[in-house]
């Protein structure tokens, strides 16, 4: 199955994808992953991967906390596999993420722990958070949450 994973991700157009241990998490939809084998990364140091398709809260944020910790018991010291095609503005990996084959993205959409990043409509996982929305779930269930984006332009990013 992940030989599967990975000739899709190749396929798809992914620069790198491997097999690794998430190591830490630092908020809602970004993590470290160490992978099993050297890949781009020398001496197997931990990469650090965004989450592609998602915002999670920020972590002076409200629900910020609420979002890690959903996350790190979701992945911390689990092996997953990621497929990445680009860096973002901060270096960081861009890309998809899988625990035992689920999208671990869609998870956190489906959790209300994150909003389906907005491009193109709604966004890839537009449909599980209208579905998180109706049901009040994580941060969904909070009166006016606001996205990561708007917080960042009014507060600054956390310290």
């Amino acid at each position: 199955m992940r030989a599967f994973v990975f000739a899709l991700a190749l396929f798809a157009g992914a620069t790198q994808a491997f097999t690794g241990v998430v190591t830490r998490v630092s908020d809602g939809d970004t993590l470290w992953v160490r992978p099993d084998v050297a890949t781009e990364q020398p001496a197997r140091k931990p990469v650090k991967l965004r989450l592609r398709g998602i915002d999670a809260p920020e972590r002076c944020q409200p629900w910020g906390p609420q979002a890690k910790a959903a996350l790190e018991a979701r992945v911390l010291h689990r092996r997953v596999d990621v497929a990445a095609r680009f860096k973002d503005d901060y270096d960081r990996l861009l890309g998809d993420l899988r625990l035992d084959g689920d999208d671990v993205s869609a998870w956190m959409v489906a959790q209300g722990h994150a909003w389906s990043h907005r491009y193109r409509g709604k966004g890839p996982y537009g449909e599980l958070e209208d579905q998180a929305r109706a049901a009040g779930r994580g941060l969904f269930g909070e009166r006016d949450p606001m996205q990561p984006r708007l917080f960042r332009q009014w507060h600054g990013a956390c310290g």
